[in-house]
């Protein structure tokens, strides 16, 4: 955290990918509001997240991180955050199995409401309108009194927030995360006529849950397998905002984004002299740093710099997404550029951002093959140079939809019509996400095993 740091600080940089409100008088208003309202998240929550984190730095943990792409006022309900929150808890036993250490998980809830675009405007029919940037901003529909911003819709996002963790906490800690009711989900998969590759590890996880009851570890006598820690995070893009609900940590003294528990900075507004940059370098939340192929080594070095100044293990995490095919170019140069500072850091692999494509019947998807690959190439590379991939980070969704192709359940172009609900980019459904879950705990495996035997 930057000593003399104030948390509107950032109003004097340049901002970029945020919108001009028309209404100040509003806009002030919905600030000073918000400025009263309880932090969602607690810095003694923020700190403990920042200390798992840690572990994954040093190799000892492992790091998950999914939700939605932008989440939707109008989709908000009970039964999607569970269904999300049910299939991270799954892909986490998978790849707890796999890796032989915790997973650490982080959810895209409970505040990923703004998304950045690649223009301000958007034309549809001959009509050009601004684009749409997220529902706490402005409205999905394609009409000129929609995608005016309205700052009422902070308040809205906030309460949907709230309500949200409420939930979590209440499923994080009342039963429903109980390790052998999420494996029995996972065994409904894994009888899938096409999963026979997953049916072996997950008839292993069986045995070794059986062992343990066996042994007298059970929900019963142990709290641990009945609770589990589960983190919110989003991009912090809209700094109004994240400005009105930063605290001060009662316990240091220092700033806390009370949005969520770990806040990132995107690739488009990652400007070293820029707001966002600005406001995330001062708060002592986890940060997180989306890295593409536009990174330069000299930009990089800076951004490192000014967002973890102490060098603090698990305050930084840097996700990488560069599409399939294209990690080769890139990730080795930033690794490099991280051990030449001595950094530390967390390494996650985000294989969506960089594998958009328009589907042949006109739809924005993701191909999961693609998304697999880039996954691949990530553990390679950092085989290849000695460093540790940490972990995921992936746009998913309990819901059974269809916008990414391919996986288990074959999705094609043309199914893509059939439940296609995103509101900004494609998510894999529950099926592609636990697919993927399985895929990834084959190269956690590989890769433990090829390191004792190099021990030996």
């Amino acid at each position: 955290m930057t000593k003399g740091w104030t948390k509107s600080d950032w109003r004097a940089k340049p901002r970029v990918q945020m919108p001009d409100y028309p209404d100040q008088t509003a806009l002030n208003a919905v600030e000073k509001q918000l400025a009263k309202y309880p932090p969602l998240v607690f810095a003694g929550e923020a700190r403990k997240l920042k200390a798992q984190l840690a572990e994954v730095a040093a190799g000892r943990a492992f790091l998950l991180q999914g939700g939605d792409c932008a989440e939707s006022f109008a989709e908000f309900g009970a039964d999607n955050i569970r269904d999300t929150f049910r299939v991270m808890l799954q892909m986490a036993v998978v790849l707890t199995y796999g890796a032989k250490v915790p997973v650490v998980k982080v959810g895209r809830m409970a505040g990923q409401f703004a998304k950045p675009r690649s223009a301000a405007m958007e034309t549809v029919g001959g009509v050009e309108l601004p684009s749409y940037r997220g529902d706490i901003i402005n409205g999905f529909d394609f009409t000129p009194e929609a995608r005016i911003p309205d700052p009422s819709r902070m308040l809205q996002a906030y309460t949907q927030a709230a309500a949200s963790l409420n939930l979590l906490r209440a499923f994080s800690t009342g039963g429903f995360a109980d390790i052998h009711r999420v494996h029995a989900w996972t065994l409904g998969f894994a009888e899938h006529d096409k999963a026979e590759r997953y049916r072996e590890l997950s008839n292993r996880i069986s045995d070794a849950l059986d062992f343990m009851t066996a042994a007298g570890i059970n929900p019963d006598t142990a709290h641990t397998l009945q609770t589990v820690d589960f983190w919110t995070s989003h991009e912090a893009l809209l700094l109004e905002y994240e400005e009105a609900l930063c605290r001060i940590d009662s316990i240091t003294g220092k700033p806390v984004a009370g949005s969520g528990h770990m806040i990132w900075i995107g690739d488009r507004t990652r400007q070293p002299d820029g707001a966002h940059v600005e406001f995330c370098q001062g708060v002592l939340n986890p940060i997180g740093l989306k890295c593409g192929p536009s990174t330069t080594v000299d930009e990089f070095k800076v951004l490192l710099e000014k967002l973890n100044p102490e060098n603090e293990a698990g305050r930084l995490t840097l996700i990488a997404r560069f599409g399939a095919g294209k990690v080769g170019d890139h990730l080795p140069r930033l690794v490099k550029a991280v051990q030449e500072e001595g950094a530390n850091v967390v390494w996650s692999c985000d294989p969506m951002h960089g594998n958009i494509m328009k589907s042949s019947t006109g739809y924005k998807t993701r191909q999961f093959d693609a998304i697999l690959s880039e996954v691949r190439d990530f553990f390679a590379i950092h085989k290849a140079e000695g460093t540790i991939p940490g972990g995921v980070h992936f746009e998913m969704t309990g819901k059974d939809v269809t916008e990414c192709t391919g996986g288990l359940r074959a999705v094609t172009d043309e199914d893509l019509s059939d439940r296609y609900h995103t509101a900004c980019d494609p998510r894999l459904n529950a099926s592609q996400s636990l697919e993927l879950a399985f895929l990834v705990a084959e190269e956690l495996s590989s890769r433990r095993d090829e390191g004792r035997r190099i021990a030996l």
